[in-house]
């Protein structure tokens, strides 16, 4: 087999197995060895032990100094720590851009998305609304993500938002479609045109005062949606693993 068929089973076995973690049947602190890993994605070990090693990465397994391979257990803390990294990252590479200068072109893409955010948010369809915006808001902030030019940045900032709670589109089904949640679209749009403005002002500061403050946004739809619509989340992505830990019971 080639290496492109190579990078195909193993693309197919992260996602599978990804997709089982986040759906909570694979629960926190299952150990997966390669050989369980291979039977059940239908790949031979090489594969399964590179996706494994993806997943590790990505922090939704944990590798102990034996080698094996361990569902990791999240906790509310956990969540809030990888939004608040998030926001930690994307101010400071909203202030390099200041700093540096910004790539005018990626800056006009932003303002695109965010006029076509501007037209979601003003559809009489509250189910359109929601899927329109998470996938706009995701797009808006895989953009912003390159205005400062930097590989280093965009590739870190990238790895805080590979945990599901942590991505800008963390509650894509529309189900997750709430009075408060759809509130803070608002909120988040005039935050997301405060930041451009902030880079074209050239205030480095304030831009990544602005970009914390849209993470603590995040975090607040992340309450509403766990916590005071509990029961709306059975099957949302990532939310399992976090309501697993807290019931589990303390040692």
């Amino acid at each position: 087999m080639g290496d492109s068929g190579k990078m195909q089973l193993v693309d197919r076995a992260v996602r599978e197995l990804r997709a089982r973690i986040l759906a909570g049947e694979l629960k926190p602190d299952t150990h997966i060895s390669e050989a369980a890993a291979a039977e059940m994605m239908g790949v031979s070990r090489t594969p399964a032990r590179e996706a494994l090693a993806i997943l590790v990465d990505e922090g939704l397994m944990l590798r102990s100094p034996s080698g094996r391979c361990t569902v990791r257990l999240f906790t509310r803390d956990d969540a809030k720590d990888a939004i608040v990294l998030r926001g930690v990252l994307e101010g400071t590479v909203l202030r390099l851009a200041v700093e540096r200068g910004p790539d005018a072109m990626v800056l006009e893409r932003c303002e695109t998305i965010l006029c076509r955010i501007d037209t979601a948010l003003n559809s009489r369809d509250t189910t359109r609304v929601f899927e329109d915006y998470a996938r706009l808001n995701k797009e808006f902030h895989v953009e912003l993500s390159r205005v400062a030019g930097s590989d280093t940045l965009q590739r870190e900032l990238h790895r805080a938002i590979r945990l599901p709670f942590a991505s800008p589109g963390a509650f894509p089904p529309h189900r997750y479609n709430t009075p408060k949640v759809r509130n803070t679209f608002h909120r988040a749009q005039e935050q997301h045109r405060a930041m451009i403005g902030a880079v074209r002002a050239g205030e480095g500061s304030r831009v990544e005062a602005l970009a914390r403050e849209h993470a603590r946004l995040a975090w607040e739809d992340y309450e509403a949606v766990m916590y005071e619509e509990r029961a709306s989340v059975e099957n949302a992505p990532g939310f399992a693993m976090i309501a697993a830990a807290e019931a589990t019971p303390a040692v």
